[in-house]
């Protein structure tokens, strides 16, 4: 018999405004503490130096985690030229300095190499799994991997300002698996010199944005109340992108016990003509998200029941 989770079923998301200096799963830790939830997750690792917007799924919202993965993500971050450090951020060591620092105009001039679909080493210290183990791991333990350049999508990149000739603050956009600091490190290589991240911060996440976030110490003032206090946003707020069809009650019910329903009556209630085969849905009964399927071979077939 499977064991009883402990806490209480609350279901939903809570954008949590995260503080320098605490991991993502620490954050993750603090929030089931404060609010009782029996189940936690976070969608979108930050560094322990960075800051701002990290979703928090909580109950059935972490079965919804890989449709905000894979969204658009903005960030602020500060550029500290001349040094070089082993993380590629303030927290590392020294490993290289120059005393080379590039202009305004220079750095306006090589912004467009870093635009679009770009190749980009991940930083060595990164979650990324080699061999089963995680790069940092291998990389505190003087056993520094070589991580290979993937492809990523930066869709924004402006310089914000300059406030020293050490410093350089930018705006971005972009797609899964980009890592600031990775952009960091090559813009200074590109202008001819080294740098790391000073300073980073995340100002959305897919459909969530900063002015949405609370901090943990507000959590803490709300403790329990917080699923009530009109901070826990729904599951399905991740989901705005993928069709929603009205079912039945009947419908609703087979489909939650993992039934496949037919397609045809569905759809001629439905206001979206162009769904077509592997396509995937929402499944709703009165506002209510019942599960998560496909249309396959002339039925919606669930694939992901969510318990609400």
């Amino acid at each position: 018999m499977a064991r009883k989770r402990r806490g209480a079923p609350i279901h939903g998301w809570i954008v949590i405004d995260k503080p320098p200096g605490l991991s993502s799963s620490a954050v993750v830790g603090r929030v089931k503490r404060l609010t009782g939830a029996a189940k936690v997750g976070h969608a979108g690792t930050l560094d322990p130096l960075a800051t701002g917007v990290l979703p928090m799924a909580l109950g059935e919202a972490t079965k919804t985690v890989a449709y905000l993965v894979d969204g658009r993500k903005a960030y602020r971050f500060t550029v500290r030229w001349g040094e070089a450090r082993d993380t590629d951020d303030a927290d590392g060591k020294v490993i290289a300095v120059s005393d080379a620092r590039p202009t305004e105009a220079e750095i306006v001039a090589v912004l467009d190499r870093f635009r679009g679909a770009i190749e980009q080493v991940p930083p060595t210290y990164s979650a990324i799994k080699i061999g089963g183990h995680r790069a940092y791991d291998l990389a505190r333990g003087d056993k520094a991997p070589a991580l290979t350049a993937r492809t990523v999508e930066v869709h924004e990149l402006t310089l914000v300002a300059m406030p020293d000739r050490d410093h350089a603050e930018f705006a971005v956009v972009s797609g899964k698996g980009a890592y600031m600091r990775s952009l960091a490190r090559d813009l200074a290589a590109a202008l001819g010199t080294v740098g790391h991240v000073a300073a980073l911060r995340r100002t959305a996440v897919g459909p969530f944005h900063e002015a949405q976030a609370i901090s943990l110490d507000k959590l803490q003032t709300l403790g329990h109340s917080a699923p009530r206090s009109g901070h826990l946003l729904p599951v399905e707020t991740v989901l705005d992108d993928i069709p929603a069809l009205a079912l039945t009650e009947r419908e609703a019910r087979k489909l939650s016990h993992g039934q496949a329903i037919p397609v045809l009556p569905v759809a001629s209630r439905s206001p979206f003509k162009n769904i077509g085969q592997g396509d995937v849905v929402r499944a709703m009964v009165e506002g209510r998200l019942v599960a998560l399927a496909k249309i396959m071979g002339g039925e919606i077939r669930p694939f992901r029941i969510i318990n609400l």
